[in-house]
């Protein structure tokens, strides 16, 4: 059976998805929220919020995650860093998920990612659950309700929690499975019902596909000046390091807050909505996020609730630490219309550095810039992934390696060539710990964070006066209105100035140990720019 309020030029009959139950077309979000609540798939929740949680996974499953082995991709892909499957796996695997499907209802929603018209992707994803197709809904970008009729999607994909993969039949690790095939345009995600994955899967497509066209593919939020969009910024990290904290600054436009691309025409979003952390959220340190978890038909993600009130308890983290809401931009009171900016002035890469070694910020030449994206340090917190449950020290490449399914120099290059032909100033800026290692020192404070990059985006901090670190041979600003100097020495905040010393020298020694895998495909330029 179809349903929904829009009937799509392309049916799921017409992707070889018959004898399912009844369909569900292109749903508004009130229908979506209806729909959930009557299936028992969540609560309403206080303003028209929906509450749902999302079983044993409640982050994502980097280590079942596979892109399949074709002969058109087998060039191209990183396979050191992507889990092969084998074409034949992954046809049984989509057949027996079809099979799995039949006579089950399915909610489909015909999205596309990217801002830019140039450079958009047509996506349809089919849901089991009502809630991810209004957590797509939110997270990719809605064609105009003209455009559905003759909706062809570019890829497909089918997400399905009930069915469980088998290892032996399947080729994949556990009963979970994210399969991608780029050649067959479909991806297939099983065995979880975290929603992130749909999201990321879409990132990672768009990873594969934009560097042919010229298009640098970022794992970063973005924003740009009021009155002015060609006064953009970049803000690289990963999940936990404030990428989307940092960039929905009220003095600033908020072009998005996750996945972006940067092409002929400037930077652009590649979705619609915003996926927030919540956990510690308050109205006083971010009132615009805070306020988006009172909002009609906002996704609230495995948070303790009161049963009675149902009021969000943002300190309680027994379910998971990543704990998290998933909204449209327009929640956001400063969001672009657009989803678009110029070529971006400034370019930050944000760390969340659990050693306490780091500066808060950081001024990097080119060379520097590339080195320490393809580094991509930082730590993983607590509930971002399954089984991490405390800051662990990672390298995770461009800033996002489970997404990257080429080669890292791939990205590296594509990110110098854009420096070096728009002029940006780059950035490195610690999010993580001052005064000492995770557990002895403190996080660095958020004010001063956001002190620094509004120097740093307005361009007065680089009027200022800096010295060279010893450590690292960036330059560090010696002083900025409104943060503490000594905060700016990072030496200086720990009572035993011999423990930095050693500590430094560790972190200088991994920094080395894990570039050493570039280093055959890059310049000595890189090679010799950040390690002094």
């Amino acid at each position: 059976m179809t349903t929904g309020r829009v009937n799509p030029g392309c049916k799921l009959e017409d992707q070889g998805m018959a004898g399912l139950g009844a369909v569900y077309y292109n749903l508004s979000e009130p229908a979506l929220v209806e729909a959930a609540i009557a299936r028992g798939e969540g609560r309403l929740g206080r303003g028209g919020a929906l509450l749902v949680t999302t079983g044993k996974h409640t982050g994502r499953s980097p280590k079942d995650k596979f892109v399949v082995r074709t002969p058109g991709v087998e060039a191209d892909v990183w396979w050191d860093n992507n889990a092969p499957m084998a074409p034949d796996a992954f046809d049984r695997l989509k057949d027996d998920m079809i099979a799995h499907m039949k006579g089950r209802d399915y909610f489909v929603q015909d999205l596309y990612g990217g801002a830019d018209p140039a450079h958009r992707l047509d996506v349809r994803v089919v849901t089991e659950l009502a809630w991810h197709g209004l957590f797509i809904r939110h997270l990719l970008r809605r064609p105009d309700a003209s455009e559905l009729d003759a909706f062809t999607p570019d890829y497909t994909i089918i997400n399905c929690p009930s069915f469980k993969a088998d290892p032996e039949r399947h080729g994949c690790r556990s009963d979970t499975v994210i399969a991608l095939n780029i050649e067959a345009k479909t991806i297939l995600i099983g065995g979880t019902a975290y929603a992130g994955e749909n999201k990321k899967s879409v990132f990672t497509l768009l990873n594969y596909l934009l560097p042919e066209k010229g298009v640098m593919p970022m794992h970063c939020s973005a924003n740009h000046a009021k009155d002015d969009p060609s006064d953009a910024a970049v803000f690289f990290g990963l999940s936990g390091t404030g990428k989307t904290t940092l960039s929905a600054d009220p003095g600033r436009v908020l072009i998005g807050d996750d996945e972006h691309g940067w092409s002929e025409n400037g930077i652009f979003n590649f979705e619609g909505g915003c996926y927030a952390k919540t956990i510690n959220l308050s109205a006083e340190a971010e009132p615009e996020i805070y306020a988006t978890t009172s909002k009609f038909g906002t996704v609230v993600e495995n948070m303790v609730f009161d049963p009675e009130t149902l009021e969000l308890d943002f300190d309680d983290d027994s379910l998971t630490a990543n704990m998290r809401c998933a909204y449209p931009l327009e929640y956001i009171s400063n969001a672009s219309d657009t989803a678009r900016g110029g070529m971006p002035r400034n370019i930050v890469m944000l760390t969340c550095d659990a050693f306490g070694v780091l500066p808060p910020i950081a001024r990097l030449t080119p060379a520097q810039a590339m080195y320490h994206f393809l580094s991509g340090f930082t730590s993983k917190v607590a509930g971002t992934e399954r089984g991490v449950t405390e800051p662990e020290p990672t390298f995770s490449t461009c800033f996002g390696a489970p997404f990257m399914p080429r080669r890292p120099e791939v990205y590296g290059e594509l990110l110098r060539e854009k420096i070096a032909q728009h002029g940006s100033t780059c950035w490195l800026v610690n999010t993580g710990w001052t005064g000492g290692a995770y557990g002895i020192g403190s996080r660095m404070p958020i004010r001063a964070t956001r002190a620094l990059l509004t120097a740093a985006l307005d361009g007065t901090l680089a009027k200022g006066e800096f010295r060279r670190d010893p450590n690292f041979g960036f330059e560090v600003p010696v002083s900025c209105e409104g943060v503490d100097d000594g905060l700016l020495d990072p030496r200086s905040t720990w009572s035993d100035p011999a423990a930095y010393d050693m500590q430094a020298a560790k972190l200088v020694r991994m920094f080395s140990s894990n570039f050493a895998q570039y280093a055959p495909f890059i310049g000595d330029d890189v090679k010799a720019a950040a390690i002094s």
